[in-house]
């Protein structure tokens, strides 16, 4: 018997009045991870797919596993590398001081543990600030609390540095959800990522907590400069004399926020996200392209003065924000581009403006936020225009 007919055969019993009534909860969740459930319209507005939210954010959220684990083995190891120069302090040190753990950065079990310390608080300040909005509106509204702020908590989670305070966190994700969600009608409403524009702000609001070269690793008097601080102040040549390698920006272990570091982690998740369908394959190949593209034109025109101009697309690709944000806010569906072809150019949009930002402007290195929010605005308008090209074309083909 298969698994579809087994849950056929027992779904009478998990109906009101049935034998196993009390379960339901637990088979309704098992059976929306892994099928289309019956109670699914359609009708509108589920005309285009039969896929519910939950499995979309369900299948989402998998998908940073790779991301959140890698993460904390980072945080950890350039922590534990950096107190065996300035030794540890905090109450961090003291939990891993009592419970025997250690801050030996070639122990992986050591890396993970202290790194849970940074990122639990974190992830819990911003499930409850944000989670709170979410309640406030959906009361207001009178419609349930929907599973699209899991994503959006985890997302901007991964995104924050792990020394960044946590009413900085709580007031971020405050203002991703109202400003950048709730006030648009909420989950499917937004033009914008929510968790960008709570990242965002902060930048902008706070740049000493959200910039530098002493945030990416919480340790009193330790500085360390990203891969993208170096490379636009001496050159990506520089990046080996400074302990960074391709392949060490490839796996992640290099200063950076949370969940950005690792561009292995972010492309197994994508690959997920591909095969479940859940991302458009054109989003990606477009931001790719126009990345690629306009690194190698930079490359050819070659500059005396910014050493930026050097750096080859392959660079592009493992530093900084850039394979997060292509796997998670590139292919996000509600704030992207809807029509093939606006997703051919929504993509390559962004993939230039992230070149554009971290090569020509100097007080920007990375760019990734900025260019995703940017094409978060022109969305509908790229699609408008696609689609009156579309009625033009058809128009003059059957006049």
């Amino acid at each position: 018997m298969g698994v579809r007919n087994f849950f056929d055969r027992i779904e009478p019993n998990f109906t009101p009045g049935g034998k196993y009534e009390r379960f339901f909860p637990l088979y309704e969740m098992v059976e929306s991870f892994l099928y289309t459930p019956k109670t699914v319209t359609a009708a509108a507005p589920h005309a285009r797919s039969y896929i519910d939210m939950k499995r979309i954010m369900t299948y989402v959220v998998i998908a940073t596993i790779p991301c959140i684990f890698m993460g904390l083995y980072n945080i950890g190891l350039q922590v534990n590398t950096a107190i065996e120069a300035f030794g540890a302090s905090g109450w961090r040190a003291s939990i891993i001081d009592f419970f025997g753990i250690g801050f030996n950065a070639a122990n992986p079990l050591a890396n993970m543990m202290h790194g849970l310390l940074y990122f639990i608080p974190i992830y819990l300040t911003t499930l409850v600030a944000g989670g709170l909005w979410e309640v406030v509106f959906a009361t207001i509204r009178r419609h349930e609390v929907n599973e699209g702020f899991l994503v959006t908590s985890m997302l901007y989670a991964l995104i924050m540095p792990p020394d960044v305070p946590l009413w900085q966190v709580a007031l971020g994700i405050s203002f991703g959800v109202v400003i950048g969600k709730e006030v648009f009608g909420g989950t499917g409403k937004n033009f914008l990522n929510p968790a960008l524009t709570g990242r965002a702000f902060l930048y902008f609001a706070y740049p000493a907590q959200m910039s530098g070269d002493t945030i990416w690793t919480p340790v009193d008097g330790f500085s360390g400069a990203t891969a993208l601080a170096v490379s636009a102040s001496d050159g990506y040549q520089q990046l080996a004399a400074n302990g960074m390698t391709w392949m060490d920006s490839f796996f992640g272990t290099v200063q950076g926020s949370i969940g950005e570091t690792s561009t292995l982690a972010c492309l197994i998740g994508l690959a997920f996200l591909l095969l479940t369908k859940i991302a458009n394959w054109r989003l990606v190949v477009g931001c790719l392209g126009g990345m690629i593209g306009f690194s190698l034109l930079l490359n050819l025109i070659g500059s005396d003065t910014n050493p930026m101009f050097a750096m080859p697309w392959y660079w592009h690709l493992v530093v900084g924000g850039y394979a997060f944000g292509l796997s998670f806010m590139v292919t996000e569906p509600v704030s992207a581009s809807h029509t093939n072809m606006g997703r051919y150019i929504y993509g390559a949009l962004i993939g230039v403006m992230v070149v554009m930002i971290r090569v020509i402007n100097p007080a920007f290195p990375e760019g990734m936020m900025l260019a995703i929010l940017f094409g978060n605005v022109f969305a509908p308008l790229i699609d408008h225009f696609v689609v009156q090209a579309n009625i033009k074309r058809r128009a003059k083909r059957y006049a």
